[in-house]
């Protein structure tokens, strides 16, 4: 793998008490984007407000023709697809709900892959459904590296044993290890 330009985070149920943890252990020195995709109720600004009070890095919405910034927590709006084009500039769209969702994991770490290819972290974390699981393939098959919460540990599991079943892992483990071994990946 080469060294990582970015990880891209999806969960669904569960996933803000997950990202609070995750966010909180991040190295505030981590000099990748990190992009997010939470299924949520409510809007992408008020949830990128709450987990800047539990991360060290930025974290912003990100919105249409934003370049995705190392060292910033990206999170994808409420009600619109997160893409990442070539030239590394965010694009919304309002194309169908993919696996129930708008935003969709499998849209956000698609397009990340195509762009990153193997400088690419993907991480699926706790959820009810199998978003993500097929982004998390294309990012494997791109060279990236594969990393999913033990979903015995997940709040809900099976987003995160979807993703184990379909892209399998490179890493599987519990929630409280994963920030670091991001760190180590990033940082080294």
């Amino acid at each position: 793998m080469e060294r990582p330009e970015a990880i891209v985070i999806g969960c669904s149920k569960g996933g803000f008490n997950a990202l609070k943890l995750l966010l909180d252990a991040l190295d505030p020195q981590l000099p990748q984007a990190v992009l997010v995709c939470c299924h949520t109720a409510s809007g992408a600004g008020v949830l990128a407000g709450l987990l800047a009070a539990h991360s060290a890095l930025p974290v912003i919405e990100a919105t249409e023709r934003q370049p995705a910034r190392p060292g910033v927590v990206h999170v994808a709006p409420g009600g619109y697809h997160l893409l990442l084009e070539h030239d590394r500039h965010f694009a919304l769209s309002v194309d169908e709900q993919v696996c129930f969702s708008r935003p969709s994991i499998d849209v956000l770490f698609d397009s990340a892959a195509d762009t990153y290819h193997a400088a690419l972290i993907g991480v699926v974390l706790t959820g009810a459904n199998r978003d993500g699981a097929h982004g998390l393939a294309q990012i494997r098959a791109h060279g990236g590296l594969a990393v999913v919460q033990e979903p015995a540990s997940a709040e809900a599991a099976a987003m995160p044993q979807a993703a184990l079943d379909i892209a399998g892992a490179d890493y599987c483990m519990p929630l409280e290890q994963i920030a670091p071994l991001l760190n180590r990946l990033c940082l080294t």
